[in-house]
Parts: structure tokens; C-alpha cells; sequence
């Protein structure tokens, strides 16, 4: 769910406006607390979606009533400072209140809390650091702080300001399309108020979405698909490549040219449709390459020059590729518990308003879901020295590795999708100690998972093979 839907529900009608914010799911950017909550508390709250992408709480509303906001007056107060006496360094938040109806027609007032994502970690006043992920405020260990800290020195990108960029260049249709989805009257407003521009100044995110050509600025701000007639791409004679479409403009017409494209690109394969009859469909679902798509371009690193999102369209399977190597708070070997991290929090919210996929972590299960229930091996990540590769595969799915713990079914996944590899290459991925892993691939060895292929125990070139189950 975007912020989009909270801005709706706040500004409904004052009969409809409580039942929308309590019927709303809480997620990524949303958040309800009930009136009798103290000011440490909400300053918890804010420091996890300032250390993420920003956000919206509101006050008043607990277990699916409408309490209305603490009548006393020193209680709204403190929520009102509690960004400046409980947050370090404070976060940016903006307070307003809002009538609403409880279910007997009574009216009462609720606080909305607007939190901006910030280029900085936050912390309370016991030094803890707390990270808003899916539904939850997550403390984070110092470890993990660590990482987030190092994130966050590596995401400021998107707020650069580019001074020499004339507002005049911008997309003007594309701008009134999101004032509209946002229900706000003024696009260049909301373009402010989402941190987008400074002043007369646009930052790179605001160029990157809404210039009718960020390519003058950000050459490397494109998508490129490929389409190749066999398995492998080949070189030379031996090149296999079919069509190759380089997609510019901003962010979102870009994503819609690039569904256009893959519509007509992705190859086909003869299987039982929602009809209950057999027909051809695409060897990979739609939502989930094209969630793969959204979150190459909305989460790439955008500092890096020379390089785009690629996208491989194979026979049998789909490579999505997108520069810069994950945040260090996203394991890849488990992405699905994975802490998020948006390296471009601006960029993902104006997307999620415009309907472009989903949040990070819901985009991710989104996949998971759409390749289960086609039938086909989960996603795949890999990551080379620059970048962050995504593998969708025809493959049909095992039912045996989904009886095995994660860990285990992503060491056969990792195997079969990229080849035999060494000890110290399974353990880097997994991010453990060698013994760990060499105790982990012994349990795999005996139940006929995986098998080693070596001399002798000091061989350098021994590898683990995944053995395929029947």
C-alpha cells in the first residue's frame, strides 16, 4: 500500500475518514498508535521510519476503534516535541490534527504524524537505532546499525541538488499525472513537500522521475532489454542475440515502456491457464518480472556512471540486472527476512504512488508467491562486483527443498542456478564460517542433495554439485 491511500482516507469525507484510516493495513509507510501512548514510544516510531523511507502515523486509533487523540493538552505537546527530546539527532516530522467520526457519529480529532525518510541514522535517547521493516519497528543490533549507517553515507545521491537543471524541461503531463494520483492541487508542491525539490532547486530524484529527458544529466539512467535466441548469449559468429531496445525518459514512462516491451518479448510456454484449460502463457508471471523491473530501477545506485538496468530475456529463463551491490542491511542468500533498505527512498515512494509495483519488502514476496504458484523454482540472486542480478527460471519447483529449512533450500538453489562452487565460495554467499558451512553441506551430502567432487580433501579445485531430484 502507498501513502497514497492515506492521503485519500484523511482527505474523505469526515463520515468516511475513520472507518478508511481504521479499515487501512499498516505496512512500510503507515502506522497507527493508540491516544494513551507515551512520547518515548512515538519517538520509537519515528526514528524506524526516518531511518527508512519516511512515513505516516497516526494517533488516536487502536484495535480497530477510533479513540480520538488524548484530550490532555501536555500529552499532545510532548508527542509534538518528542522528535526533539527523545530522537538523535531529531527527525524531520510535521504535525497536524484531523477530525474524524468514531462509529457512534461523535467526532473527535486524531494526530497525523508525517515523517520524512532522512539522510542520516537516528537513535533515542538509550542510543538504540531502530529501522521501520514491513510492519514492524526493528532494533537493530550493532552490527546492523553499522550497516545502516555506512547505507545511508552511500544513499544521499537522490538529494543532490542539480542547480543547473531548468524546471522548464520537466515532463508537464507526467507532473500533473502525480499531483492527481496524490490528490494534491499544486504538482509543484508536492514536489516540495515529498523533499523533492529545494527551493527553486530539483534534486536528482526529481529529475531522474519527472524531466521529459534525465538522460542529459544521467546518461547511464536507462533501461535496456535483450532478447536472445538460445540459452546463452554467445560471442562473435556465435552471438545469439535476436533484439535489443535501449529505453529512456524518466522513471515511470521508462517502467511502462519496459512492460510494453516485454509483453511482446517474453517467451511462451504451453500450460494450464486460470480457465482451466491449456494455453500458452509466459514462461515467467508478469507480476513478477515486472516487479523485478520496478525495483532494478526504483533501488539502483544511481552514482554509478556508465552502467543500466539490463534485462536478458532467454528461452527459459529471465536475467534483470541492476548496478550497485546491495545495501549491507539486505542479505541476498535470504531475502525474504531480510532487514530493507531503499538506497532511494524519494524515488521508491513517488513509484508506489504512481502504482509502480510495491514496497521493497512486499515486492520481493510478491515474486516468491508468483513463481510459486506457477509452478517454478523461487527467484535468484546473485551479486558481482558491481551490481545486483536477479534470475527468474522456467524451472519447475522441487517439492522436496520446500520441506528442507531456508538456508539449506538456498545452497541447492545456488547450485543448481549458477553451477558446482567451492566451500569458500557457498560460505561468502551464505555470509558464515567454513565450518559452519562444511557441517551444513554434510547434512546436505546425506540426504542426497548435493554431492562433493574432489581429489583429495587439500584439493584446491574441489567443488559441491547440487544433484538433481527426480
Amino acid at each position: 500500500m502507498s501513502t497514497v491511500l492515506v492521503e485519500a482516507a484523511i482527505s474523505s469525507d469526515i463520515d468516511e475518514r475513520g472507518p478508511r484510516l481504521t479499515a487501512l493495513t499498516e505496512d512500510q509507510w503507515f502506522d497507527r498508535m493508540s491516544s494513551r501512548s507515551k512520547a518515548t514510544s512515538l519517538a520509537d516510531k519515528m526514528i524506524g521510519f526516518a531511518n527508512a523511507e519516511g512515513g505516516v502515523i497516526v494517533l488516536g486509533i487502536h484495535d480497530g476503534a477510533i479513540e480520538g487523540a488524548d484530550p490532555d493538552v501536555d500529552r499532545r505537546n510532548e508527542w509534538r516535541q518528542a522528535a526533539f527530546d527523545f530522537t538523535v539527532p531529531p527527525v524531520r516530522a510535521e504535525f497536524r490534527e484531523v477530525s474524524v467520526k468514531d462509529a457512534d457519529g461523535t467526532q473527535k480529532s486524531v494526530v497525523v504524524v508525517d515523517v520524512e525518510p532522512s539522510e542520516q541514522v537516528h537513535a533515542n535517547q538509550k542510543d538504540e537505532v531502530y529501522l521501520r521493516v514491513g510492519d514492524e519497528n526493528r532494533k537493530l543490533r550493532y552490527r546492523e546499525r553499522e550497516e545502516l549507517l555506512f547505507d545511508k553515507g552511500q544513499a544521499t545521491f537522490e538529494t543532490r541538488l542539480l542547480e543547473d537543471f531548468d524546471p522548464r524541461d520537466s515532463d508537464e503531463e507526467l507532473l500533473a499525472s502525480y499531483a492527481d494520483a496524490v490528490g494534491h492541487p499544486d504538482a509543484i508542491r508536492i514536489l516540495s513537500a515529498r523533499g523533492l525539490t529545494k527551493g527553486e532547486a530539483w534534486t536528482a530524484a526529481a529529475v531522474l522521475l519527472f524531466a521529459q529527458q534525465p538522460q542529459v544529466h544521467f546518461p547511464e539512467a536507462r533501461i535496456r532489454i535483450l532478447s536472445y535466441g538460445a540459452s546463452e548469449r554467445g560471442t562473435g559468429k556465435r552471438q545469439q542475440l535476436r533484439e535489443e531496445v535501449t529505453l529512456d525518459g524518466p522513471i515511470p514512462r521508462a517502467l511502462l515502456a519496459a512492460q510494453a516491451e516485454m509483453r511482446r518479448m517474453v517467451p511462451t510456454r504451453r500450460a494450464l491457464g486460470q480457465n482451466g484449460r491449456f494455453e500458452e502463457v509466459p514462461i515467467i508471471p508478469e507480476d513478477a518480472w515486472l516487479e523485478g523491473i520496478v525495483n532494478a530501477a526504483v533501488h539502483r545506485s544511481y552514482s554509478l556512471a556508465g552502467d543500466h538496468v539490463r534485462v536478458e530475456v532467454f528461452p527459459e529463463r529471465i536475467e534483470i540486472e541492476s548496478p550497485g551491490r546491495a545495501p549491507g542491511l539486505v542479505r541476498l542468500s535470504d531475502p525474504l527476512n531480510s532487514n530493507r533498505f531503499a538506497r532511494n527512498p524519494r524515488i521508491a515512494r513517488v513509484c508506489a504512488d504512481l502504482n509502480f509495483g510495491q514496497e521493497l519488502g512486499e515486492g520481493i514476496r510478491r515474486m516468491f508467491d508468483e513463481m510459486r504458484l506457477a509452478g517454478l523454482t523461487p527467484p535468484h540472486y546473485q551479486e558481482t562486483a558491481g551490481s545486483v542480478r536477479l534470475i527468474l527460471a522456467a524451472l519447475p519447483a522441487e517439492p522436496a527443498l520446500e520441506d528442507l529449512r531456508s538456508e539449506y533450500a538456498e545452497i541447492v538453489r545456488l547450485l543448481r542456478m549458477e553451477g558446482p562452487k567451492s566451500s569458500g565460495e557457498i560460505a561468502s554467499h551464505m555470509e558464515i564460517s567454513r565450518p559452519t558451512l562444511i557441517r551444513w553441506m554434510k547434512e546436505l551430502e546425506a540426504l542426497s542433495l548435493v554431492t562433493w567432487k574432489g581429489s583429495s580433501s587439500r584439493d584446491p579445485t574441489a567443488v559441491w554439485v547440487a544433484r538433481r531430484l527426480n
